[in-house]
């Protein structure tokens, strides 16, 4: 197991700045986890569903036991922003939430955020642009798609993306960091609404109606997970005094 304690595993100390593998995380014991691993390998936010109202479970447990089927994007387009969402998501091998999913129902059922970023286009155009231009950036690599690009090719483009120096063809047509900023949000807020993440981060999930009561610094509910894996990464790094 790797010794967290140590700096080799901060992003700034490894070749390409990419975290280390969570080889020091625990095996997820009870329910499921992206990749099955965690730092609360004993707990499973499933197992309190008996605690939420009908409505909260009518809106939670489908997306584990019926997640949505591709009906906004194209085929093609899928493939390429599955292997985006799975690239930034760090979902390298199954169990995988499956955001794209998440996302595409959004989309297709036109569920937007009621903004828009100034000179950008609606958010499902931004989406299918981003599609192609993350295909044109694999093909500047000599790759026939993005989704067809090895993970060392797919996180360099994710990379540029990120930093707004994509640039050409498709991409002239958008504020890069704009398409970004809303590809990361929906990304983001489509992984941590489904309960496989819950369980990961050891989050009791929705609060309704049993409610939460000890509210103390440091007090937890005697249901909540139990973190297996205790060592707090940011408290390690100004513990030894390791620029962020």
């Amino acid at each position: 197991m790797a010794d967290y304690r140590e700096a080799g595993h901060l992003p700034k100390q490894r070749a390409g700045g990419q975290p280390a593998p969570p080889a020091g995380l625990p095996r997820q014991r009870r329910g499921t986890t992206p990749q099955q691993i965690g730092r609360y390998p004993d707990f499973d936010v499933l197992e309190h569903a008996g605690h939420w109202d009908e409505a909260t479970r009518a809106a939670v447990l489908p997306r584990v036991e019926a997640p949505p089927q591709i009906r906004f994007f194209t085929w093609a387009e899928a493939a390429t922003l599955r292997a985006f969402c799975d690239t930034v998501t760090a979902q390298d091998a199954e169990p995988r939430i499956p955001v794209l999913e998440l996302v595409d129902e959004k989309l297709h059922a036109g569920r937007l955020e009621g903004y828009r970023h100034a000179g950008m286009p609606d958010d499902r155009e931004t989406w299918r642009l981003a599609a192609r231009g993350l295909d044109e950036a694999a093909q500047q690599r000599g790759v026939a798609s993005f989704a067809a690009a090895g993970e060392e090719a797919r996180l360099e483009i994710c990379s540029a993306f990120s930093d707004g120096s994509l640039s050409g063809g498709t991409w002239a047509r958008l504020d890069v960091a704009g398409a970004w900023s809303v590809l990361m949000r929906d990304t983001l807020a489509a992984f941590y609404s489904h309960p496989w993440s819950w369980s990961e981060i050891g989050f009791g999930g929705p609060a309704y109606p049993r409610g939460y009561s000890r509210l103390g610094i440091g007090l937890s509910e005697a249901w909540e997970g139990e973190e297996a894996f205790s060592l707090d990464p940011v408290e390690d790094v100004q513990r030894r005094g390791v620029d962020r």
